[in-house]
């Protein structure tokens, strides 16, 4: 038995009460509904490590100054099954929601490696269903300061957290709901599609065999796109022969606005910089940014 100090639950009381802090948002999207262990897109968290605690602040602030909305307090906590500490701030905006850590230790392993939070509703029931598609649970469940965590690993190495709240939380839908990135191998596909489907009970919205490769830095050349839709969210599987130019492959969640331009206009004033300018390809536009901190993502428009 783990015996924790005063100072240590207090740190593991204000962790519980910063993360239940959202604010209202505007409807969403019509979304499939939850099933199976999903609860909800909103629920969804990219996981942020920052590079330097020195950027906290500068990061915080680019982010919801790029995309609306605001963060939790932040505070310092162990949320690891072993030694470690960690700033931590939750961040929401209409367009996505993010899980923020600068840890003043060094982060063990596989945690920095997983790239999205998943709320489930049921901790044994997922741990199993995930099992059962094909997924590799390499982090145990273990308690952290507001219920439960688990690591798991798809084919194609995709590590991803399930989570679970000891108080169940209740947050209003996206106005956008993300995109969650995944980079694949064509020999990984097959097997990841059939596992995630399987565990997400969620469908595929289209597989483009030759879609635009200047989409991710290869102009005039095509790979495999593959969108799935669950009540886990988005998720885009980006397919190709790995020679990818960079930041490509760097970014894990893809953010839909209404326009592109006045978007990348507003992140640039606040601090991000572009790496990657706007493509217009057969369905969207879409750009890369990085925000201060090291934090890169991918912002995309519907074309209508």
């Amino acid at each position: 038995m783990r015996i924790e100090s005063p100072r240590i639950r207090l740190h593991h009381a204000a962790f519980a009460a910063v993360l239940l802090l959202l604010t209202a948002a505007a409807p969403a999207k019509e979304m499939p509904a939850a099933s199976g262990v999903a609860v909800g897109a909103q629920y969804d968290t990219t996981h942020v490590y920052l590079d330097d605690a020195k950027n906290y602040d500068a990061f915080i602030a680019s982010f919801t100054a790029t995309f609306g909305g605001k963060a939790s307090p932040r505070i310092t906590a162990n949320v690891l099954p072993v030694p470690s500490s960690t700033q931590a701030q939750y961040v929401w905006t209409p367009v996505g929601t993010l899980s923020t850590f600068a840890f003043s230790t060094p982060i063990p392993y596989p945690f920095g490696q997983k790239r999205t939070g998943w709320l489930v509703a049921d901790m044994d029931r997922a741990v199993a269903a995930a099992r059962a598609a094909g997924a590799e649970v390499i982090v145990e469940p273990f308690r952290d300061p507001i219920g439960l965590d688990t690591v798991i690993q798809w084919p194609g190495g995709v590590k991803m957290q399930l989570y679970w709240h000891d108080a169940k939380p209740d947050y209003k839908p996206l106005t956008r709901v993300p995109d969650n990135r995944v980079y694949l191998s064509r020999d990984a596909v097959d097997a990841f599609v059939r596992g995630f489907l399987q565990f997400s009970q969620g469908r595929v919205v289209s597989d483009e065999r030759r879609a635009d490769a200047g989409e991710i830095g290869k102009p005039h050349e095509t790979y495999r796109r593959i969108r799935i839709e669950s009540g886990f969210g988005k998720m885009q599987l980006l397919v190709s022969d790995g020679h990818l130019p960079y930041p490509f492959g760097r970014e894990t969640t893809g953010y839909e606005v209404d326009n592109l331009d006045e978007t990348l206009t507003k992140a640039q004033a606040n601090g991000a910089k572009v790496l990657a300018p706007r493509f217009d390809g057969s369905d969207r536009s879409s750009a890369v940014i990085e925000f201060p901190g090291g934090y890169i993502a991918e912002v995309h428009a519907a074309k209508h």
